[in-house]
Order: C-alpha cells, then sequence, then structure tokens
C-alpha cells in the first residue's frame, strides 16, 4: 500500500475558550492524548494563550519544572516526573530560518523520544515529520456577547477560538472530539 501523497487530514474540531483557566485544561486534557514522538505546532497572536494552553499540558503529563514561555532560551526540555515521556517546548518566534536553523536545537533527534510543542513553528518544523497536531488560537475581538449586549474590552479580550487539526496517520482514529469535554 502507497503512502498518501498528502498527510491525511482526521478533521478539524473548534473550540471556544473563555478564559485562561479553561485554556489550561484544554492542555490538560490533550496530555491524555499524547505519546512520545509527538509534535504540536501551536499558532495565534501574541497573547493568544500558546503558553497557557503549554502550562497544562505539562501539568497533565507530569513533567518537572514550571512551564513558562521559552522565548529568550528558544526551548526549554521538562522531564517527566514519572515514566511518561518528557516535554520539549520550544518558542520559534525569534527564529527566521526554516528547518535548517531549527536543526540547532537537535528536535529530529528529540522527536521520537519526546512530545514536542513548538509555539511559532509554521513554516519551520513541518518537515519533522508529516504525523502533527496543528493547534490555532484566534483571539476573538468586539464579539457579541451570549446576552445579546455589546461585550467590554475585558469580557472581549478573554475569549479565543480554537481549532485543533491531527495530520497524518497518528491522528487518523485518534477522536479529538475529547478535547471538547
Amino acid at each position: 500500500m502507497e503512502a498518501p501523497a498528502a498527510p491525511h487530514n482526521a478533521g478539524d474540531l473548534q473550540l471556544t475558550v473563555t478564559a485562561p483557566d479553561q485554556m489550561r485544561e484544554l492542555g490538560r486534557r490533550l496530555a491524555k492524548l499524547l505519546r512520545a514522538g509527538d509534535l504540536v505546532m501551536l499558532s495565534g497572536e501574541l497573547g493568544a494563550g500558546k503558553t497557557t494552553l503549554t502550562r497544562g499540558l505539562g501539568e497533565g503529563m507530569g513533567v518537572r519544572g514550571a512551564v513558562t514561555s521559552p522565548t529568550f532560551v528558544i526551548a526549554r526540555v521538562h522531564p517527566s516526573l514519572g515514566d511518561g515521556p518528557p516535554l520539549v517546548h520550544v518558542d520559534a518566534y525569534r527564529l527566521s530560518g526554516g528547518l535548517d536553523e531549527m536543526e540547532d536545537l537537535d528536535l529530529d533527534v528529540s522527536l521520537p523520544d519526546s512530545v514536542i510543542v513548538v509555539e511559532w513553528g509554521e513554516g519551520k518544523v513541518e518537515e519533522l515529520t508529516e504525523e502533527r497536531l496543528q493547534i490555532v488560537i484566534h483571539r476573538a475581538v468586539g464579539t457579541a456577547s451570549s446576552r445579546g449586549a455589546t461585550p467590554g474590552p475585558s469580557e472581549t479580550d478573554e475569549v479565543r477560538h480554537v481549532t485543533v487539526t491531527g495530520l497524518g496517520e497518528r491522528w487518523a482514529t485518534t477522536d479529538l472530539s475529547v478535547l471538547s469535554a
């Protein structure tokens, strides 16, 4: 059987997150689906909640150390406190090149034994594997609230629309709907 020419898209899951605690909980639920060898790419504007989601992911995976933005160190490894894989958290915001510039991080070596989460990874890490989870977080601005009134700035700022897309055979049989529980 021939491999498909393009990665299999298991379908998009659309979620609405209305508070940082919900974004962390989404990360904790996502942790239950992940295993060594998984690549998660996070996209979204500054302040969208990428690191907050990763913080919940680290909590759910039971890794050592506080998960904080690795903006200035580029990558941070959080070893597992149990028998699970380590979490490698990468912030590619300051990296302008593609995979060539990322090679110094040895992500291709770490991938089989770790869960790798890359913030701002679009156009930079796709070559690592066709099997990946892409999560786009969009911060809603100026939407109407559920009460029909125009929301105030703080209410609008908390709303996030999250799109989760599984690519490749790894995600073809994974039920992403458990993330919306």
